[in-house]
């Protein structure tokens, strides 16, 4: 129990300080880049996951 208490203030302590730290401008920088880095992740990964399924449902492998 004492492990539950100690995760839920660490996450909330996290939220505390994302909150604060959005507020400032150079805060603001750096989620914006963190963002646009997991965008493109995502997005490598869209694209990695719709080629293999086009691949593996390619009929002409048959």
């Amino acid at each position: 129990m004492k492990n539950v208490l100690w995760f839920l203030i660490g996450v909330i302590g996290g939220f505390v300080a994302a909150h604060f730290m959005n507020k400032d401008p150079r805060g603001q920088e750096i989620f914006a880049e963190i963002d646009a880095r997991i965008s493109e992740f995502t997005a490598i990964l869209g694209d990695a996951y719709r080629a293999q399924d086009a691949r593996l449902s390619d009929p002409a492998d048959d």
